[in-house]
C-alpha cells in the first residue's frame, strides 16, 4: 500500500479513533486520579517519563506525571523513521514562534517543541549522541560536584548489523561506553547512502579523522552517530515506548494527557495570591548580596529598578532569601484549556518540572518565581525572586545550504518523493523485512569540527572573542549575578573554541545535497520571558541568535570550508551544484544567506542554569531550585552551557541522574499531608480529555534490566498507523532541519 495519499484524507482517517476514544486491550491513560501524590512530575516529555518511571519503582511512592499534549495513536508518521521531520507543525507540536529576529531579517522563525507524550522523542531527528566530555567537565567546573563526564547509559546499544557495512563506513564502538540493559533502543538503519562514504573521505584529506565512536567523549571529526532505533523493528524508540507503555499497569505511576499545568502552589499562598505575613518589595529584591542592585529584567538603563513612581502598583513579596531553602510548594494547579475550572493536585513530597527549557521558566514565572520586575509587569505575586529564570537562553543556530548532487549512479533521498516507483519498492522492503532506504531518514552522517581546523582565520576569531567585555553582546540591564555567570562561560567557551579536540559546529549531512551547518557552543545568549500572566499564552521566546559576532564568523567559516569539502576528489565526484550559498558568494552574500537562513536546531536549553546563585543559577547541582525545599527542574533548562551534541541522549542521562539524587533525598525526608481543604472529586477535570489506551501485553513490574526492551509489537499498533498525517508530503522529506527553509526555495 502506498502511503503517499492526500493529506486530507490522512487527517480525517486519523481523527476517527480519537474521536470515538479508541480503546485497546489495556487500560486508559487518564484516570481517576488521587487527591495527592508523593511526586508531581510537570511534563511527559523525555526527562518527565523517566523520571516518572523511575521514582515509581519504588511501590510505596505514588506518581502522578502531567501532560498538556495528548498520547499518539502508534501512526506510521511518527513510528517509521522515513517520516523523520514530517510531523513538524503539525498536531503534536507546540506551534511556538520566536520574537522578530531583528539582529538577522527582522522575521520570526518557527521554535517546535513536542506537546504529546514523549515530548520531543516523538518529533525529533533520532540522533544519539552525547557530546563531549569537555562539556560535561565544564558543567562541574561551574560548581556542579558530580556532573562531569560519567556512564549513565539509558539505552541498548547494537551495533552495525555487518562488519562489512562497518568497516566500509567507518562505524566502529567503544563498548565500555554503551549500556547494555538500558530502555532506549540505540542502533543504525539497515540502509546507508553511498554518498556519505565521499562526504567522510573529503573531510579525510582536508585533515578531519573519523571518529573511532562519537559516543566515547572524544567527540570532534565526522562520524556516524546511532539512532533511537529499535533494530528488531526499525521503528522510532521513543521515551513513551520504553518508559511508559511497557509500565502502564505499575498502579502507582499516573499518567494524565491533554492537561496545562497553569502553576506550582506554593505554601502560604492562596488561590488570590496573597502571602503570608507579606512585606511591602520596594525596591528590595529579597535576594540578599548575591542579587546586586536590579532584578535581572532588562529594562532601564544600566538594569536599575525604575522608581516607583514608574512601576506597577506596589506589590507584596515574601521576603524569601534564595540561600535559605525555605520555600515549600504544595501542588500544581491545572486545566484542560483556558475556559475550564482549574483543578489541583498535591505533592507530600516534591514537584519536579520538566516541561523543557521554554515551558519550565514560563511555569516558574507564572508560579512567582523569576525576575522581580518581570513578574510585576505582569501582577504576579513575587514569591521568591530569581533573576536566572528565563535568561541564559541556549540554542544550536542552523543554516541550511543546497549543493544538489548530479551524479545520478548514486541514489539519492529524494528519489522517494520523485520516483513513484522507487518508493514503492522501498516501502514494500520495509514492509516485508524491515530493510532498505526507508529505515534510513534520520540524519546520521555527521561532523563535529574544530575551528582551528577548519580555518586559517581562528586565530583572530579566538582574539575577537578573547577581548569582548562580558557585557557587549547581552541583553540591557541583566542582573550582576547572570553576568558573573556569562564571564564564567565566556573564559570557558574561548578556552574550547581554540581546542583542536573540541566541535565548534557541526555539519548535518542528508546525502541529497545538503550540508547544513550549525554552531555548538554559541556565545549568544537569549531570553524566555512570560508576555501574559495568562498561562495559555506562549512566552516571548528570543533566542538571539548571532547577537555576539563569534557565532556569525564561526557559520562564515563553515560555509567557507563547505567549498573545500565539495572541492575535494571523493565529493567532486558527486557533481554538486552550489546553489546556497552560491558559488561564488562573497562574505556579504553570505552574510544574507545566513540572515535569512537561520533556524533552531530544536535545542532549545538553559533557562534554568544549574549554577551557583551568585552567577544567576536557577537550580542547585541537585536540581533543586534555590530557595526551595521541595521544587526541582529537570530537563534541558538546567544546562548551564548547551553539549555539542543533539540533545535527547543528554536529556536522557540528565533525568537518570536526577531520579537518582531525589531518591537518595528522600531517604530519610518524610512526606507532607495534603492540605485538608482538598475536596474536590479532580475525575471531573479529565472529562473532556480524550480516551487514550496501551496495551498491557508484557508488562514488567519493575524497570529492564534484560538486554532488549522493544516497543510495541505489530498487532498492538492502532490501525491507523498505516495512514501517514503527512502535510504535502512531495516537500517534507529529507529536508530535515532546514526543512522550512530550503523547502521553500526549491519546492
Amino acid at each position: 500500500m502506498v502511503r503517499f495519499t492526500s493529506a486530507v484524507l490522512a487527517v480525517f482517517l486519523y481523527l476517527i479513533p480519537a474521536a470515538l476514544g479508541v480503546h485497546l486491550h489495556g487500560r486508559d491513560i487518564n484516570e481517576p486520579l488521587l487527591e495527592s501524590y508523593d511526586y508531581i512530575v510537570v511534563g511527559c516529555g523525555i526527562s518527565g517519563l523517566v523520571v516518572s518511571n523511575r521514582l515509581s519503582e519504588i511501590s510505596s511512592r505514588t506518581v502522578l506525571c502531567i501532560e498538556a499534549g495528548d498520547a499518539d495513536h502508534y501512526e506510521a508518521i511518527i513510528q517509521d523513521p522515513v517520516y523523520v521531520g514530517a510531523d513538524i507543525g503539525g498536531i503534536y507540536d507546540w506551534d511556538l514562534e520566536t520574537v522578530p529576529q531583528t539582529q538577522l531579517d527582522g522575521n520570526t522563525r518557527p521554535m517546535p517543541q513536542g506537546k504529546v507524550l514523549g515530548g520531543g522523542s516523538i518529533l525529533n531527528a533520532m540522533c544519539w549522541n552525547r557530546g563531549g566530555s569537555d562539556d560535561f567537565d565544564a558543567w562541574e567546573a561551574f560548581g556542579n560536584p558530580g556532573w562531569g563526564w560519567a556512564s549513565i547509559l539509558p539505552e541498548t546499544y547494537t551495533p552495525v548489523y555487518s562488519d562489512e557495512i562497518a568497516d566500509e563506513y567507518s562505524i566502529h564502538y567503544n563498548p565500555a561506553v554503551h549500556g547494555t540493559s538500558g530502555p532506549v533502543q540505540v542502533s543504525y538503519p539497515k540502509y546507508f547512502y553511498p554518498q556519505s562514504i565521499n562526504l567522510f573521505a573529503g573531510m579525510n584529506l582536508l585533515g578531519l579523522p573519523t571518529q573511532f565512536d562519537p559516543n566515547d567523549g572524544t567527540s570532534a571529526g565526522p562520524a556516524f552517530v546511532p539512532t533511537d532505533l529499535d533494530p528488531n523493528n526499525q521503528t522510532r524508540s521513543d521515551a513513551r515506548r520504553t518508559y511508559f507503555d511497557p509500565y502502564v499497569t505499575r498502579s502507582n505511576f499516573h499518567v494524565i494527557t491533554g492537561q496545562h499545568v497553569t502553576r506550582v502552589l506554593i505554601e502560604g499562598t492562596g488561590g488570590n495570591g496573597e502571602v503570608d505575613n507579606p512585606t511591602s518589595g520596594g525596591n528590595d529584591n529579597g535576594n540578599g548580596p548575591a542579587s546586586g542592585n536590579n532584578d535581572g529584567f532588562g529594562f532601564g538603563p544600566g538594569g536599575s529598578t525604575p522608581p516607583l513612581s514608574g512601576q506597577m502598583p506596589p506589590r507584596f513579596v515574601r521576603r524569601q532569601d534564595p540561600g535559605n531553602s525555605n520555600l515549600r510548594v504544595s501542588g500544581v494547579e491545572f486545566a484542560p484549556n483556558a475556559s475550564a475550572p482549574r483543578q489541583t493536585v498535591y505533592a507530600t513530597r516534591e514537584v519536579i518540572v520538566a516541561a523543557g527549557a521554554l515551558h519550565s521558566a514560563q511555569l516558574l514565572q507564572l508560579s512567582g518565581i523569576g525576575p522581580e520586575l518581570l513578574l510585576n509587569q505582569y501582577n504576579i505575586t513575587v514569591a521568591l525572586s530569581l533573576p536566572g529564570v528565563g535568561n541564559n537562553l541556549q540554542d544550536h543556530p542552523l543554516v541550511g545550504t543546497f549543493y544538489p548532487y548530479n551524479n545520478a549512479s548514486y541514489p539519492s533521498p529524494t528519489e522517494l518523493t520523485t520516483n513513484a516507483t522507487y518508493n514503492l519498492e522501498a516501502e514494500q522492503e520495509y514492509d516485508t523485512d524491515k530493510t532498505g532506504p526507508w529505515t534510513a531518514g534520520s540524519p546520521n552522517a555527521l561532523a563535529f569540527n574544530p575551528l582551528p581546523l577548519i580555518s586559517n582565520n581562528s586565530a583572530s576569531i579566538l582574539s575577537n572573542a578573547s577581548s569582548q567585555n562580558p557585557t557587549d553582546y547581552l541583553v540591557a540591564g541583566l542582573d550582576p549575578t547572570i553576568i558573573a555567570g556569562y564571564t564564567a562561560q565566556k573564559q570557558s567557551l574561548v578556552t574550547r573554541l581554540a581546542q583542536n579536540t573540541v566541535a565548534a559546529y557541526e555539519i548535518i549531512n542528508n546525502n541529497a545535497g545538503s550540508l547544513t551547518v550549525s554552531v555548538m557552543h554559541p556565545f549568544s545568549r537569549g531570553t524566555c520571558y512570560i508576555q501574559s500572566a495568562d498561562p495559555f499564552q506562549p512566552p516571548a521566546i528570543d533566542p538571539r541568535w548571532l547577537t555576539n559576532p563569534v557565532d556569525r564568523q564561526v557559520l562564515i567559516e563553515a560555509l567557507l570550508f563547505n567549498r573545500q569539502i565539495l572541492a575535494t576528489p571523493p565529493m567532486v565526484e558527486l557533481q554538486a551544484a552550489q546553489f546556497v550559498p552560491p558559488v561564488d558568494a562573497d562574505e556579504d552574500a553570505i552574510n544574507q544567506v545566513i540572515n535569512n537562513g537561520i533556524r533552531t536546531e530544536f535545542h532549545p536549553s538553559g533557562t534554568l542554569a544549574m549554577l551557583p546563585l551568585e552567577q544567576g543559577g536557577v537550580v542547585d547541582s541537585h536540581l533543586r531550585v534555590w530557595g526551595t525545599q521541595n521544587l526541582r527542574v529537570v530537563d534541558a533548562g538546567i544546562f548551564p552551557v548547551i553539549p555539542a551534541a543533539h540533545l535527547q541522549a543528554v536529556v536522557y542521562g540528565v533525568a537518570e541522574k536526577a531520579a537518582d539524587i531525589i531518591k537518595a533525598d528522600n531517604l530519610s525526608s518524610s512526606a507532607v499531608p495534603a492540605p485538608s481543604s482538598m475536596a474536590t472529586a479532580l475525575s471531573t477535570a479529565l472529562a473532556t480529555s480524550s480516551e487514550v489506551a496501551v496495551p498491557t501485553s508484557a508488562v514488567p513490574t519493575s524497570s529492564p534490566t534484560i538486554a532488549t526492551l522493544s516497543t510495541m509489537a505489530d498487532s498492538t499498533i492502532l490501525a491507523t498507523s498505516s495512514v501517514p498525517v503527512i502535510p504535502n508530503p512531495d516537500n517534507a522529506l529529507y529536508c530535515f532541519l532546514n526543512y522550512e527553509y530550503i523547502c521553500n526555495l526549491f519546492s
